[in-house]
């Protein structure tokens, strides 16, 4: 995967900037080691930072392609999967290419095909082409978000790129977070509206858009949508579709030129594909697959389980390891090092995000690194297959997302002149907007139409939370991040299971445990969802805790400007106990909240967030 950047001015000739775009380029630099580059026009500028996966010498870019007079430019970062397709048509069409990669496929699938490019590939991607014979840009983001591409337009300046750092690097963007910002932020926080970026100047392409900026100005438009249709098949047939497509799927995303490995947490998702690859690396002649897991010092002295955790994951790892026989690496993250870490996590998300959630990813990612530059891993089957406690609860309807429990409590972290701001209402809005978006199926049961507007809710909101965080804290690292769940195909299929199939026997992701009923043992397959491990160790809490407090002693912390300090102050005396619900989905207790709230403040610190709310 790579770091894309852009700027355009239509009125003005931009070719002098080349400085700025360089610094723009530069805070690329961790998506991209390998190589990076910049293309000059009176116009454009078009920069790019590369993570080597195919092709290494022939897919460099920014890449540019000569039809007639025409000239195009692309930077992009992502990955097709259906790349020797495309060629195919593109070569019958009288086309050539200079490079196998899937760059230049891309590059001249637009110019043969215009913005309906889209309607041809199937992957991850952003990207940008200029055209310089149009004086025109176009931007694209892949149908589920997987790969990120913000924006601003300010001024006449239309500059985009894969990460907030990039463009808070521009001259004309600002750092401040407005009224609406900070409501978003701390109503959906760390979840955000589809094409929001929280800062006022900063906007980003939703998932399934492509933007175009030419004389005419900016348009925004949708190029697809999950569509709402009547589920045929039996259960048999739904089945046997799942099972073939998901390791078709899982295999076609095994193409790389550089080391690939997985990662293997003993649940259902990550043992598909786990032993998906397996058998295609054997299959192949590759060398045995590297399989990672993650987990924390002591942690099995500490743990408890509870609703949502009810059990370990160490013991599934080892049984899935034994029946793989793959090439297993358990990573075992220090509390301190964890705590520590969340600076790290927040700089590269360029926001306050899920606290050790993100920094235990970021620590194990750099820890996979050393192995593998591609890892494959199974985020996204619980919003497309019904993972969530939340798909098997009752519901007359669906009020509030279901995993913001927490919202009546969040009022109580901030100033009392601030206590004011309509959380909850706004919270319910972005619910309600969001569900009337989805068409009516005539005839549907009250059981099937609320199980659609979950999975809708989960896979517009939760699943693109997660997949953020997968990408940011991977590339930091520049490890590319694969995830076979959140493909289009396989996503549209599932979205219309009517309830008794995709929650099978009663039981959440009760259809693909039975697609997939062979593959693994039934051990696996039978076990209760466990989500994405922590650590329940207090050596993390009280680390937290010194931390916070110590941002709290200093009376220059920015967090001042929005905390109340008292109920702040017995979060920590009290391990976080006195925030009473998951501040989001199920791991954000209260030693998250902490650690939150140490993201915020550093997150208001290193990029100079001015708040004007």
């Amino acid at each position: 995967m790579c770091g894309i950047v852009g700027w355009s001015n239509l009125k003005n000739n931009i070719r002098d900037y080349s400085n700025i775009m360089e610094e723009m380029i530069d805070t690329l630099k961790l998506r991209g080691p390998d190589s990076g580059g910049m293309k000059v026009y009176n116009h454009a500028l078009i920069g790019h930072r590369r993570l080597s996966i195919v092709d290494p010498k022939g897919g460099l870019q920014p890449m540019t392609k000569k039809i007639g007079s025409r000239e195009y430019t692309i930077c992009y970062n992502g990955e097709l999967y259906n790349t020797e397709e495309v060629r195919e048509k593109l070569l019958q069409r009288g086309y050539t290419f200079d490079s196998y990669g899937d760059t230049e496929v891309l590059l001249t699938s637009y110019i043969e095909f215009g913005k309906d490019c889209v309607n041809y590939i199937n992957g991850i991607f952003a990207f940008g082409i200029w055209d310089e014979y149009n004086r025109e840009l176009f931007l694209c983001r892949d149908p589920l978000g997987i790969k990120p591409l913000f924006y601003s337009f300010k001024d006449g300046n239309l500059v985009f790129a894969s990460e907030i750092k990039t463009l808070l690097k521009h001259p004309s963007i600002d750092s401040v977070v407005d009224k609406d910002g900070f409501l978003e932020l701390i109503s959906l926080g760390p979840a955000r509206n589809l094409g929001d970026g929280i800062f006022r100047d900063i906007k980003e392409v939703p998932p399934a858009n492509y933007l175009i900026f030419n004389d005419k100005g900016v348009t925004l438009k949708e190029y697809w949508e999950l569509e709402v249709r009547e589920h045929e098949d039996d259960l048999e047939k739904t089945k046997k579709y799942v099972r073939d497509l998901l390791v078709e799927i899982i295999e076609n995303q095994l193409v790389s030129d550089v080391p690939v490995c997985t990662f293997l947490s003993g649940g259902l998702d990550s043992s598909i594909i786990s032993k998906v690859a397996y058998d295609a690396f054997e299959r192949n002649g590759q060398e045995t697959l590297n399989t990672f897991s993650i987990d924390y010092k002591d942690n099995k002295k500490f743990f408890k389980k509870d609703y949502f955790q009810p059990n370990s994951d160490s013991d599934y790892v080892g049984k899935m390891v034994d029946f793989l026989g793959s090439n297993h690496h358990n990573v075992v993250l220090n509390n301190i090092d964890l705590a520590h870490a969340l600076d790290d996590a927040t700089i590269a998300a360029d926001l306050p995000g899920m606290a050790d959630i993100d920094s235990s990813l970021y620590l194990f990612s750099k820890e996979v690194r050393k192995y593998a530059t591609v890892a494959l891993s199974g985020e996204c089957a619980d919003e497309v297959f019904g993972g969530y406690p939340w798909f098997t609860r009752q519901y007359d309807s669906i009020e509030i997302f279901p995993w913001a429990d927490s919202i009546e409590y969040r009022k109580n972290i901030l100033r009392d002149d601030l206590k004011y701001l309509p959380i909850e209402n706004y919270t319910k809005e972005v619910c309600r907007n969001s569900i009337n978006k989805i068409p009516k199926l005539p005839g549907e049961s009250h059981d099937d139409r609320i199980i659609r507007e979950l999975s809708y809710l989960n896979i517009k909101y939760q699943m693109i939370t997660l997949i953020n965080r997968k990408d940011r804290m991977t590339m930091s690292n520049s490890l590319e991040g694969r995830v076979p769940f959140a493909d289009k195909r396989l996503v549209q299929y599932a979205f219309n299971l009517p309830k008794e199939m995709k929650l099978l026997h009663g039981r959440e992701k009760g259809l693909l445990r039975e697609a997939v009923r062979g593959l693994i043992p039934d051990e696996i397959i039978d076990r209760k969802k466990s989500p994405y491990p922590k650590t329940h160790n207090p050596e993390y809490t009280q680390e937290v805790g010194k931390m916070l407090q110590n941002i709290l002693n200093d009376k220059t912390s920015p967090i001042h400007q929005i905390i109340d300090y008292d109920f702040v102050e017995k979060m920590i005396q009290t391990g976080g106990s006195n925030f009473k619900k998951p501040w989001y989905g199920q791991l954000m207790t209260g030693p998250q909240v902490i650690a939150y709230l140490i993201q915020m403040n550093n997150w208001m610190k290193f990029y100079n967030v001015k708040l004007d709310i």
